[in-house]
């Protein structure tokens, strides 16, 4: 599990990157309030987007998935453009998983 999460880490950085850079961006965007939520959302899609295929980030991969290379380009972008939620939803999905599989097991 320390190692998941350890090769999770650079998609956390990115994902909170991009949080960061749309906290920045929301001022600037406030002008068009009627749109902002749309303009905002749809911008962190795109440098999540970005971010998953030029850094190479694949969640899928990391996880062990096997899928073609797009649909974790595109799966990555998404949990990326969530910001830091994204990620944590996915560590605590697997936390999650892990103690089911120890009650499971009669491990508790």
């Amino acid at each position: 599990m320390d190692k998941l999460i350890e090769a999770l880490g650079p998609v956390f950085a990115a994902g909170f990157a991009v949080q960061q850079l749309i906290e920045l961006l929301s001022p600037v965007v406030n002008r068009i309030k009627s749109r902002k939520k749309e303009i905002l959302g749809l911008s962190s899609l795109v440098i999540g987007l970005v971010l998953s295929w030029g850094l190479g980030l694949r969640v899928l991969q990391t996880l062990g998935v096997k899928t073609s290379p797009i649909a974790d380009v595109i799966l990555s972008g998404l949990v990326i453009s969530g910001g830091t939620d994204g990620i944590n939803s996915i560590v605590k999905f697997l936390g999650y998983a892990k103690e089911k599989k120890r009650v499971d097991a009669g491990l508790q």
